[in-house]
């Protein structure tokens, strides 16, 4: 054994002993399951407070969070500190000694850690706990790839070749989905990822190792770790050949080839399937009896292929009948998404008989077969042992769900059955579950959730039940002293079920309803009872989760208050209904006695705060944020302050005004403790302050353009709360732009076309109002107020600040141009390319007049030359060759930073989108490649315009050539944004200018008819910088030499 330390601050000493006590027993077990030792020298446990996690593993080292830190007293701490415990163990061997490869790998060291930690929590926990372990994580992955997208483990690569051709067979539509990012954000960085999604991430790579164990086999499974671990070491220990040291990394493809080398299995097939491509599979199962035939007719169908998160699934399906005479296991290829079957049955209808009936365990049970139909089935079972990704849907009858619950041994099938249930308000489902609950034989957790199962029931059967609440009688039966069943024995938590049930049906006692929707008098009375004569003194075990319980219940049992208001009659204790005031009066007493004899983490204290908060909601209370700011501010415990954060954001969302959430951004911000911060992130986004499909009173410009700033520039020191930010954007606004900028937005950019494509000649605009009647957008100033020198402005890392006006007056147009969203550069550049479009229109139209008096002097110069040579038409004199005075100064085609260079039409499509304003780390769902994703300063800004406008000149080319493109540049030199404004005397000098230079021009041609002009006149315009407009303001002309 190698040394392991373990440090704690001196006063949780005692604490951190009984903690740690069973850590050998995880190393002990990875070593043999591995059949290695442990890779390094020594281990070190180091508990802290505020961290962001509760553990951080790193090679030889782990810091821990001091909260995992619990007396001998303490009962359910216990599971989840080993289990933590067991997990940064596991990630010594794979994720710091063996690590990943590239960011893409980070599923498989991650996943077999999992993997492994699920292995050691399957021996120290037992079978049924590890399976119904799973199976949640299997629930919440569907409920995730339901709601966001398929998962994709390893971006890094598509799936195989096969797969590949038959995209290229598929039509550009379903060929897109291959190529998409499903996800608002990057997938292939860590640094990008959801916080969210890298947790459910790690879900399901351990389901995906999972899924390999029953492929491959545990043994060789565990033997491909050794294999890893073997050449690792080998590696590490060689100082002179530095080629080894790649076996200390681990990717998707060497995984692949260790598995073929130690099994002969090829998995790539199965590495294309459930690894490179995200999605799971959806069965909806039915099935049909054929008593002629003595067959069961099964149709297992996949109507959800199109739904998010849910892939068409191809192979083995395994079908699990339970029959009379026993149980037989079916597969099934599935190649379609309409399965059908014919299976025969083994059995006969023997339902007037009384047998045994052989289970799978090989036990053999009596059944009462009365209530059953003529089938032999007794219930079916789809993937019963879980090999699959996938979410099953079983129509069956209640009697059969009935009989799996009573008789089938494998916890998944009863959480099954009892989850189907809730359907059924029948007697017969009543009374299975009743005996559930009594079992003593059946798994504590199956029992807890019968009992929360028949509380349901009960309601929907409140018309017809007869006798005393549902689980009354139990629970007197179970912990009721004997000489007076209605008050409770003193506490004696030995027996771990019979803590869990006692904590549990409390809870399920309190939702009961009578039928005009109030909790039943007698079950208040029954709760008050529990707290009075609640005797812990000899008791071995604390019972702070038990009273907490007990508080969660009094809170179950609040109603709305339904009531007349007087008016000008504020709410008070006064006026509160007998029940509640005796549920307010409980839980102010525990709350107060809290103050001197805390309990362990507060847990009693939290359960108050958020029944003081229902209270409220249901309208006992008035709503007041003040107790659960004091509760949630720096310096109490951080349970207590995620409980009153929570409280605080539910209070936003119903009653909150903008100061609440303000404050709530604030803590966001600036709180000290980066768990606290990154808590609220998820308490936020789980319960939105407002819906994005509605407007809001909360959804202000302010909070839209702080979440972005925060984005984009204020946190590039914390990824996981900048990937919150990200989140909350996203759940506040999706991918579009926030309709509290929608309307602002969309008004400036329809002045804005209105302007630019109003007018379909030149003399319309011509005849334009005054600079000081046109109205221009925010983010304009107008061109009488630009100054020729720049004024020193501070701007701001995300995005532009216009130029400040040099008017001494400025308008409230010119002042708003001071305020700039970043949602208006997108604006600005869709108008861009508007423009461009109808540049390069008229520049078409310009060389077609460039060639064609090219051409025609070309053949005039041939008659001169051999007059002898027949033509078409009679040559026309060059003096008498019509001038053509080209303006283009229709075009209104923007211009970049360089000179005369227009503005780059290409724009990265990950920032624009016809339908939606694109944010930084926010994926619109575009083919190309995103590049360096990230939240980059300045990303809207003007420094990326004009990058994206940059000079594309060739350098390659000859002087004439750059001559002739640099006078073609001075051509198109007076294309800018802003209208011309003229006037009646200016007209009169520039048609005297025009006359002139005609008269020259007619001169010069005179003496060499060789020469073929096109004239273009400039306007003398002031424009945004003085070089631009000294060059632009003289007339410039281009000779075509022949």
């Amino acid at each position: 054994m190698h040394e392991v330390t373990h440090f704690c601050l001196p006063h949780l000493l005692p604490l951190m002993r009984n903690t740690v006590r069973y850590l050998h027993e995880a190393f002990e077990f990875y070593e043999e399951a591995l059949s290695t030792r442990y890779p390094f020298s020594c281990y070190k446990q180091v508990f802290v407070d505020e961290i962001d996690s509760e553990c951080n593993a790193y090679a030889t080292m782990t810091i821990l969070s001091t909260h995992l830190l619990h007396s001998i007293a303490i009962i359910d701490q216990t599971f989840h500190s080993r289990k933590v415990m067991s997990k940064v163990v596991a990630e010594q061997f794979f994720g710091c000694f063996i690590t990943m490869e590239n960011w893409s790998d980070a599923w498989l060291a991650r996943g077999i850690a999992e993997y492994l930690c699920g292995l050691h929590s399957k021996k120290c926990f037992g079978n049924n706990a590890y399976r119904a372990w799973i199976r949640d994580e299997l629930a919440e992955v569907v409920r995730y790839e339901e709601q966001y997208g398929g998962i994709i483990l390893d971006c890094s690569q598509p799936p195989a070749p096969p797969a590949i051709s038959s995209i290229n067979n598929l039509p550009a539509a379903p060929m897109k989905a291959y190529n998409d990012n499903p996800f608002y954000f990057p997938i292939k960085n860590l640094h990008t990822m959801s916080p969210k999604y890298i947790v459910l991430m790690r879900k399901k790579a351990h389901l995906v190792i999972r899924m390999l164990e029953h492929r491959i086999g545990l043994e060789l499974l565990l033997q491909v770790f050794n294999k890893q671990l073997a050449l690792a070491s080998n590696a590490a220990g060689t100082k002179i050949s530095a080629g080894l040291w790649g076996h200390l990394l681990i990717s998707t493809n060497v995984f692949t080839k260790a598995i073929f080398t130690v099994t002969g299995k090829d998995m790539a097939v199965f590495i294309d399937q459930w690894v490179r491509t995200g999605g799971h599979a959806k069965f909806t199962m039915t099935s049909v009896f054929n008593s002629k035939r003595n067959t069961i007719e099964l149709e297992v169908r996949q109507d959800c292929v199109n739904q998010r998160g849910v892939r068409k699934y191809v192979g083995p399906l395994l079908i699990q009948l339970q029959e009379l005479d026993g149980t037989f296991k079916h597969t099934l290829q599935i190649e379609n998404i309409i399965v059908k079957a014919d299976i025969t049955c083994h059995s006969k209808s023997r339902r007037n008989k009384k047998k045994k009936i052989p289970l799978c365990t090989g036990e053999e049970v009596d059944m009462d077969l009365t209530i059953m139909a003529e089938s032999p089935v007794l219930w079916i079972r789809l993937d019963p042992e879980m090999t699959l990704l996938r979410s099953v849907n079983i129509e069956q009858p209640d009697f059969q769900w009935q009989f799996q619950l009573r008789h089938e041994r494998d916890v998944t099938a009863q959480l099954d059955a009892i989850q189907a249930l809730e359907k059924y308000a029948t007697p017969q489902a009543r009374l299975a579950l009743t005996d559930t609950i009594e079992n003593e034989r059946i798994f504590y957790e199956v029992r807890c959730q019968a009992a929360l199962c028949l509380t349901k029931v009960a309601n929907a059967m409140v018309t017809s039940w007869q006798g005393p609440p549902a689980m009354l009688t139990i629970f007197k039966k179970f912990f009721g002293s004997y000489s007076a069943p209605h008050i409770i024995r003193q506490n004696n938590f030995t027996n771990f079920q019979h803590y869990f049930l006692q904590k549990t049906i409390p809870v399920a006692m309190a939702g009961l309803r009578t039928a005009h929707g109030i909790c039943p008098p007698e079950v208040i009375r029954f709760l008050l009872d529990l707290f009075k004569y609640n005797d812990n003194s000899k008791n071995h075990y604390s019972d702070n989760y038990y009273r907490a319980a007990l508080v969660e219940a009094l809170g179950n049992t609040i109603t709305p208050i339904i009531s007349v208001v007087h008016q000008g009659r504020a709410l008070s204790s006064e006026n509160l209904s007998a029940d509640a005031k005796l549920v307010l009066e409980e839980v102010t007493r525990i709350l107060n006695l809290e103050k001197h004899l805390p309990s362990y983490k507060y847990t009693v204290s939290i359960a108050c705060l958020k029944v003081i908060r229902k209270l409220q909601k249901c309208g006992h209370l008035p709503t007041n944020p003040k107790i659960y700011r004091s509760y949630a501010a720096y310096g109490q415990y951080i349970d207590v302050r995620l409980a009153a954060m929570e409280c605080l954001v539910d209070y936003v969302k119903i009653d909150g005004r903008w100061e609440d959430l303000e404050h709530l951004i604030e803590l966001l911000e600036t709180d000290p403790d980066p768990m606290a911060r990154h808590q609220l992130g998820r308490l936020l986004i789980d319960a939105m302050p407002f819906d994005k499909s509605n407007r809001h009173r909360l959804d202000r410009e302010e909070l839209a353009l702080r979440i972005f700033d925060n984005m984009n520039t204020k946190l590039s020191h914390d990824t996981k709360l900048r990937c919150d930010m990200v989140d909350l954007y996203y759940a506040l606004y999706g991918t579009r732009m926030p309709q509290c900028l929608t309307n602002q937005e969309l008004g400036n950019l329809l002045r804005v076309h209105k302007q630019s494509f109003g007018s379909s000649n030149r003399n319309s605009r011509r005849a334009s109002p005054s600079t000081d009647e046109i109205e221009l957008g925010p983010y304009c100033v107008p061109k009488r107020e630009r100054s020729h020198t720049p004024d020193p402005v501070d701007r701001k890392d995300s995005y532009d600040v216009p130029r400040i006006s040099t008017n001494s007056q400025p308008t409230a147009t010119a002042a708003k141009s001071r305020e700039v969203s970043p949602f208006t550069e997108d604006l600005r550049r869709q108008e861009r390319e508007e423009n461009e479009r109808v540049a390069r229109e008229n520049q078409i139209i310009i060389e077609t007049m460039e060639a064609s008096i090219k051409a025609e002097a070309i053949e005039n110069e041939s008659k001169a030359t051999n007059p002898n040579v027949p033509s078409g038409p009679p040559p026309i004199p060059a003096p008498s060759v019509k001038e053509e005075i080209i303006d283009l100064d229709d075009t209104d085609t923007p211009t970049s930073a360089h000179e005369g260079q227009p503005a780059a039409k290409k724009m990265k499509s990950e920032f624009y989108s016809d339908n939606s304003i694109s944010l930084p780390g926010i994926n619109t769902g575009s083919s190309q490649p995103a590049g360096p994703t990230g939240f980059e300063p300045g990303m809207f800004g003007s420094l990326a315009s004009a990058k994206m406008s940059g000079d594309l000149s060739d350098p390659n080319t000859s002087k004439t050539d750059g001559s002739k493109k640099k006078k073609k540049k001075d051509k198109k030199k007076h294309k800018h944004k802003h209208k011309h404004k003229h006037n009646k005397d200016k007209d009169r000098d520039r048609d005297r200018d025009k006359d002139r230079e005609r008269d020259k021009s007619k001169e010069k041609e005179k003496k060499d008819p060789n020469i073929v002009r096109v004239i273009r006149e400039e306007t003398q315009e002031t424009l945004s910088s003085a070089d631009s407009s000294s060059r632009d303001s003289n007339p410039t002309t281009v000779d075509l030499t022949l």
